[in-house]
């Protein structure tokens, strides 16, 4: 840990470990300080996707592929839906800085819209060192921090990284969601097209929002729902007010066990109501805890698009898109609960489903947005369980 108060004039930007680490680089987007969780992503595609998705809220993230900015920024692949989730990603850690833009449908360069979204930015940092750094210490806590005039108080940062409490613990999924209900009638992006409307809905689907991504809520347009997006706090009569052919457990930030104070006992009731029940992400996270097993902080956690999980009941392999640092302790896993899909990673659970019941759900996005698509099925598989339950036209 350097004593100086003020890094080198060319530097602008800084992220400080909780351990005193010091990395130095080039500042870009919002200007100030944030702290959060440093995690690492694999993706070769979709900067603008994983930065704005609100699972990602409270986490700084490390890109290993050099060449992000590189396609620009565009209103369409931005995946928050609720406004409260404007920000999702607290920093970026980039490899090198950003060139201009060369893309069609680009309609913002990198730096500009970092600022606009306030999302702190850092090139030029040696990101396969800090990557190994996360692969043998596990996510570190951090402050990242853009200065113009390159003056930073590394020993307070330090400090601020230090204090700073971490994800355990942390029920984040308040602060994403949405305020209030909305419908949602649009289906998956299509070129030329753009987000056609679904014109006549075969299902009704109620998304329980704790920091829904948009690709999900296109991704049910795309087999014929019309969705209804419900806050975190929503409770199960709510949700079962709206006479839903399903109900979808979102994605989301955070701890999920501090987020199942509230939400695993509406989830159980739905389960229950005998309505079919998917959940994605932090949503099949609580489906566990609403069933009885446990969840567990991961060291380094599962954030990329290209980790191969196996579907235990045909044996086929599935190149995912994945983002969470928490995960269901599959020893923990109840009678009657059954695992379905594991990583070829490390062995971690991936997939649950309730047997004898319509209910299953997925670590990783099925919903994956710009790709892979390996498991765009899963949807198609909701649907076929909602027309099953004799509901859906």
């Amino acid at each position: 840990m350097t004593n100086s108060t003020q890094s080198p004039a060319a530097h602008t930007g800084a992220l400080v470990l909780a351990d005193g680490t010091v990395f130095l680089g080039q500042g870009l987007g919002a200007e100030g300080a944030a702290d959060g969780e440093v995690c690492f992503n694999t993706a070769m595609t979709g900067y603008q996707e994983i930065l704005t998705d609100p699972s990602y809220a409270a986490q700084i993230v490390a890109f290993t592929f050099p060449h992000i900015g590189n396609v620009g920024a565009n209103v369409q692949d931005t995946e928050t839906s609720s406004p409260a989730a404007a920000a999702a990603a607290r920093g970026a850690v980039l490899r090198t800085s950003p060139t201009a833009p060369s893309n069609w449908r680009s309609e913002d360069d990198l730096n500009s819209w970092l600022k606009k979204r306030n999302i702190i930015g850092l090139a030029g940092l040696d990101t396969r060192a800090l990557t190994r750094r996360i692969r043998e210490h596990g996510m570190p806590n951090a402050v990242i921090a853009h200065a113009p005039d390159g003056k930073f108080d590394l020993q307070a940062l330090h400090r601020r990284a230090q204090a700073w409490h971490g994800l355990d613990g942390l029920d984040l999924a308040k602060e994403v969601t949405t305020a209030q209900s909305y419908v949602v009638n649009e289906s998956l992006w299509q070129w030329p097209l753009g987000v056609p409307e679904v014109q006549k809905p075969k299902f009704t689907v109620v998304v329980m929002d704790y920091g829904v991504k948009r690709n999900i809520l296109r991704a049910l347009g795309e087999i014929g729902a019309k969705t209804i997006v419900l806050p975190a706090t929503a409770t199960a009569e709510e949700a079962l007010a709206h006479k839903p052919d399903g109900i979808l457990l979102s994605n989301g930030p955070g701890d999920p066990a501090a987020t199942g104070v509230y939400a695993a006992p509406e989830i159980k009731k739905l389960v229950d109501s005998g309505l079919p029940v998917m959940g994605v992400c932090l949503g099949h996270q609580m489906l566990g805890l609403a069933l009885g097993a446990k969840t567990l902080k991961m060291p380094q956690g599962h954030h990329g698009a290209n980790h191969p999980v196996q579907d235990k009941s045909t044996g086929k392999v599935e190149i995912v898109s994945m983002n969470h640092g928490f995960a269901i302790d599959r020893d923990t896993l109840p009678k009657g609960v059954k695992e379905t899909h594991v990583s070829l990673f490390d062995g971690s659970n991936c997939g649950i489903a309730l047997e004898g019941k319509p209910v299953f759900s997925v670590q990783y996005h099925p919903e994956a947005s710009p790709g892979p698509q390996d498991s765009h099925y899963l949807f198609e598989h909701f649907a076929k369980l909602m027309k099953k339950s004799g509901k859906a036209a």
